[in-house]
C-alpha cells in the first residue's frame, strides 16, 4: 500500500509510513482542510450566513474577576425585519443574507450568592459584519478598532489634510470591531444586558 508522498522504500515492511512521515501526512491533511473550511466560509458570506458559528464568534468576553460558574453569559441573534405598518420585529437569525439586519443580546448573570465587582460586558463584531451606529444600548463606554485594545467612545484618530495640516477626526462607528460596557457592581441574582445591532456586509464593503 502507498501513501501520499511517500515512495515504496521510505514505508516499513508493515505497510505503513514511519511516525515522522505519518506526522508529515497529517499536517498536509489538517491545512488541507483548513484551506477548505476557509473557502466555504467566503461562499457562506457571499450566498447567505449560518448564524450559528457568528453566535458563536461573538461570544462575550468577561472582563472581570468573576469564574465562569459565577457569572452566566448568554447571547441570542435576531433578526430585524420591519412588517408593512413599519413596526419592527425580531425573527429567529438562523441565517442570514447581506444587508440585512441581526440584533445581538447579551445577557450577564450574577450566579453567585455574592456581588460580582468590575463586571465588564464585552460585545465582539464578528467579522463579515458592520455596527450600526448609536444602535447599542445602553450607551457602550468603549470600543475597539482591533478587537484587543479598547477607548473611550468616541474615538478619536489623527488625519493629514491635502494642506499638510495635522486634525483629530472621529473613526466611523461603522470600523468597531468590538465594544465593551462598564457595568461595575452586579448584586448577587442580579442581571445586565446589552444590545447592539449589525449589518452583514454586501460584498466588498467588508
Amino acid at each position: 500500500m502507498e501513501w501520499p508522498g511517500l515512495s515504496q522504500n521510505s514505508a516499513t515492511t508493515t505497510g505503513h509510513p514511519p511516525a515522522m512521515e505519518r506526522m508529515k501526512i497529517m499536517k498536509a491533511t489538517k491545512t488541507t482542510r483548513t484551506n477548505k473550511f476557509t473557502k466555504l466560509t467566503g461562499l457562506l458570506l457571499g450566498l447567505g450566513l449560518i448564524l450559528g458559528g457568528l453566535t458563536w464568534a461573538a461570544s462575550p468576553a468577561v472582563q472581570s474577576a468573576a469564574t465562569k460558574s459565577d457569572l452566566a453569559i448568554s447571547l441570542t441573534a435576531k433578526k430585524v425585519v420591519k412588517s408593512t405598518d413599519g413596526k419592527e420585529r425580531l425573527l429567529p437569525a438562523d441565517r442570514a443574507f447581506p444587508g440585512e439586519v441581526i440584533q445581538y443580546d447579551a445577557l450577564y448573570q450574577n450566579q453567585s450568592a455574592k456581588p460580582l465587582s468590575g463586571v465588564s460586558p464585552t460585545l465582539p463584531i464578528p467579522s463579515g459584519m458592520i455596527l450600526v451606529p448609536e444602535s447599542a444600548t445602553p450607551a457602550p463606554a468603549e470600543a475597539s478598532l482591533d478587537g484587543k485594545s479598547f477607548q473611550p467612545i468616541p474615538i478619536l484618530r489623527k488625519v493629514t489634510l491635502p494642506n499638510g495640516e495635522e486634525k483629530m477626526e472621529e473613526v466611523p462607528a461603522t470600523e468597531y470591531r468590538a465594544l465593551r460596557w462598564r457595568a461595575g457592581d452586579l448584586a448577587a441574582g442580579a442581571k445586565t444586558t446589552v444590545t447592539a445591532r449589525t449589518i452583514l456586509a454586501l460584498a466588498g464593503n467588508q
